[in-house]
């Protein structure tokens, strides 16, 4: 099963010390990878796309 992130596990993952409201601003972007699922409460990525998104950026 994959692993699935939010915007508060996404936030720990850029090492924590940005706002949920910048969290949200940088999972926005074009470049960002498209959310797995689209749920009421929120947003949710595969884990693997988003650390190869952060592992790209670096």
């Amino acid at each position: 099963m994959e692993e699935l992130v939010g915007v508060a596990e996404i936030r720990e993952m850029l090492g924590g010390n940005l706002s949920r409201q910048r969290v949200h601003v940088i999972t926005s972007h074009r470049d960002f990878p498209a959310p797995a699922q689209k749920l009421k409460m929120g947003h949710v990525w595969l884990k693997r796309d988003v650390e190869e998104w952060i592992k790209n950026r670096k």
